[in-house]
């Protein structure tokens, strides 16, 4: 088959690279690449042997004779690789015949070009080798350990913990290395350090052996394509889930069930010796090893000898030690867990997991309970990412970069942590550290803080007898509850689209701007410097009454010590705890009708945030202290002073000014400052230190402090 072959000298050999000796005895073939050329290559003997020829890959010759150390070679023949395929080639140590086959798994960049190929000890040797139909020989069992019938190795163990060197070694490669050199088939040996497959959780070499296992169907009884119905109708939190799952399930092979380890729950089937068909009675011995496990446990099954299941049949039987695949035990948690419990209900509301388990625990749950119930388990399924440190790097003991949950709530309390995780967007990897803690650990002292304050404020309130009417409320407390009724609405829905980390922040900011930034710091002086039982401060007590109400509830789910905290101090609470209310129903909203709506109120606070930016500019100009220490002239146009206007005196307390005058823009002096609200409008602000006496009580500058009837009266706050 070789082109411009002339003769050669010696032996002719295939040479092959292997690093892993021991699969040798395994071996059922060579493969080389159809569309590779390989060259026919005279030697002078390498390595101490006699002259022979040998078949390499010529894009590597080169490579491959600097290795052996071989200056003085020639190549008297060459072909494709496909010409060499079905050649017969003896093998290295056994009187076993193996033949040349072809695959484009070879690659170049190691070796000789020639692959050991042995379908009992890899996946590509099994594809390839079944395309062939090669034997699946496999000499090693389940032990490790060669079996009885090995020739040459029987008995002898592949892999060995070396105590000395304090790691684990090839044992049986010494051995094969041994029997090459008597039967002078090595050619060369060379000890590099390369990457091998460990297990992940033992960090201990594999051994790849190939063995029978037990499947279930994929397309028996329909369950793949009832599968891929069911998926389309669950709802997949992040939504690509249900792609992802899909194309899985879609192009799932059939489902190897079977493991060879020494825990787990048993397979406990009865097969033949001879013929390997399953005992004709497998469903009552199912029913008698149920029984049996139910009374003594897993090891009943271990335990007890083929004999106490068979009896006179034993002799031809013999008893399946695999176990159960560990997604087959967790998968079917719908029967033994949600349809056992009275408070569960099937399907489940929400199964969730980590982003592997499209190819684990969602679908073993989903083949199981579709084979069993014919329907999902699960109405939704949702997708969280992992936990890495602030490095982004996954947390792990072996890089000790793991912070302990316990050592959390013991230095913050459980519902920073709580906190910490609504805070992260769950679809993504999370990351955790002192720092970002540091952080959660200040949202959550300006959340509690508020609640704080807003239940100081009601420590005279009883709702039963205070409890203002929403039309008798002021404007700005009617503002209060509108804008807590649109954030409940957000609330709501955040959770019930699962959106946690838009609470995190909606419910902060809430705190933060809308109640500390804005109302509480505007109402603050009503609750403590009018009348006890005005109708000021009863509406404003209304308004905190209602959002602290409704807040406690928007917390529960996350912060949920605190809220229940919070909730013991809400007077006339409905229910001893949060966690039996519903969400809260007083709130409301303003009619778009109203005269004062969200419209207005827009344009209302555009005006105060101009006041401020222009009152800090002359605060720091003037050395003036708190903004009630100024008055303020406002210059608007026709609209902007219709809605002002309607605020009466109410203004200055928006604004927490002396005095605060609106005007018409005719009226406008040069020495007013535009601010833009948006939408084609603008305000005009003048700010100018107030000149009147201080009140003592509620620190306005007015005209008529320290006068009445005519008389001066100096009040105490």
């Amino acid at each position: 088959a070789m082109e411009n072959s002339t003769q050669g000298q010696g032996k002719v050999s295939v040479v092959i690279w292997t690093t892993t000796p021991w699969t040798l005895p395994a071996n059922q073939a060579v493969s080389l690449n159809p569309e590779v050329d390989y060259a026919l290559v005279q030697t002078d003997g390498v390595g101490g042997h006699a002259k022979e020829l040998m078949i390499l890959a010529e894009p590597m010759l080169s490579q491959i004779m600097s290795r052996y150390g071989v200056n003085d070679y020639q190549v008297i023949g060459r072909c494709k690789g496909q010409a060499l395929e079905g050649l017969l080639l003896k093998h290295p140590f056994y009187d076993r015949e193996v033949p040349v086959i072809v695959g484009e798994h070879v690659t170049l960049d190691a070796g000789t070009g020639a692959v050991h190929t042995a379908p009992g000890h890899g996946q590509e040797d099994y594809v390839v080798g079944s395309r062939y139909g090669l034997e699946v020989y496999n000499p090693v069992g389940g032990d490790g350990v060669f079996l009885e019938d090995t020739p040459l190795f029987a008995g002898e163990r592949v892999l060995q913990f070396d105590k000395e060197k304090k790691k684990h070694v090839f044992a049986a490669n010494g051995k094969v290395l041994d029997v090459l050199k008597q039967k002078q088939t090595l050619v060369h040996l060379e000890n590099i350090e390369h990457s091998y497959p460990h297990c992940w959780r033992h960090k201990s070499p594999i051994i790849f052996r190939a063995t029978p296992q037990w499947f279930i169907s994929m397309t028996q009884n329909g369950l793949q394509q009832k599968a891929m119905s069911e998926i389309s109708q669950v709802r997949w939190i992040p939504d690509w889930g249900q792609s992802r799952i899909g194309n899985m399930v879609e192009s799932r092979p059939d489902w190897c069930i079977s493991r060879q380890r020494t825990w787990g729950v048993p397979i406990t089937l009865f097969v033949h010796k001879q013929s390997g068909e399953l005992h004709p009675g497998t469903d009552a011995l199912f029913e008698q090893a149920a029984k049996l496990i139910e009374q003594e446990g897993i090891d009943a099954w271990f335990d007890r000898s083929v004999e106490d299941f068979l009896g006179v049949q034993a002799s031809d039987y013999e008893k399946v030690t695999d176990t159960l695949d560990v997604w087959f035990d967790s998968g079917v948690t719908h029967f033994t867990v949600v349809k056992k419990r009275d408070e569960l209900a099937f399907p489940a509301d929400l199964y969730l997991e980590g982003s592997d388990q499209h190819r684990g625990w969602f679908q073993s749950s989903l083949l199981t309970s579709c084979a069993i119930n014919n329907q999902a388990p699960y109405k939704a399924a949702l997708t969280h990412g992992f936990t890495m440190d602030e490095h982004g790097r996954k947390m792990s003991k072996s890089l000790k970069n793991v912070i302990a949950p316990q050592q959390i709530i013991n230095k913050f309390g459980a519902d920073v942590l709580r906190l910490w995780v609504a805070s992260t967007d769950y679809t993504k990897e999370q990351r955790l550290s002192d720092k970002i803690l540091n952080g959660v650990v200040d949202v959550y002292k300006r959340i509690r803080n508020t609640c704080r304050y807003l239940l100081s404020n009601l420590s005279d309130f009883d709702p039963n007898q205070h409890l203002v009417a929403p039309e008798d409320m002021l404007p700005l407390d009617r503002w209060a509850v509108a804008t807590a009724f649109r954030m409940q609405q957000e609330v709501i829905e955040g959770y019930e689209q699962y959106r946690f980390h838009q609470l995190y922040h909606k419910i902060h900011n809430f705190c933060s701007n809308e109640l500390s930034g804005f109302y509480l710091d505007i109402t603050k002086d009503r609750q403590y410097t009018t009348q006890q039982d005005s109708r000021a401060r009863r509406s404003s007590q209304t308004a905190t009454y209602h959002i602290i109400s409704a807040m406690a509830r928007w917390m529960a789910p996350i912060l949920s010590f605190t809220a229940d905290e919070v909730w013991q101090h809400i007077p006339a609470k409905q229910s001893d705890t949060v966690f039996t209310g519903v969400w809260y129903d007083q709130l409301f909203d303003f009619d778009d009708k109203d005269a004062m709506n969200y419209s207005f109120w827009d344009k209302v606070i555009g005006v105060r945030d101009a006041f401020k930016k222009e009152m800090e500019k002359v605060r720091v100009s003037q050395k003036l202290g708190a903004s009630l220490d100024v008055e303020t002239d406002l210059f608007c146009d026709d609209d902007l002073f219709g809605a002002l206007n309607k605020l009466d005196d109410e203004l200055r307390f928006f604004l927490i000014t002396s005095d605060a005058r609106i005007h018409r823009m005719d009226q406008k002096p040069d020495s007013a400052v535009e601010y833009t609200l948006g939408q084609g409008q603008s305000v005009w602000v003048q700010v100018n230190p107030s000149h009147f006496g201080k009140c003592d009580r509620c620190w306005h500058h007015r005209q008529d402090v320290g006068h009445r009837g005519g008389l001066r009266r100096r009040l105490r706050r």
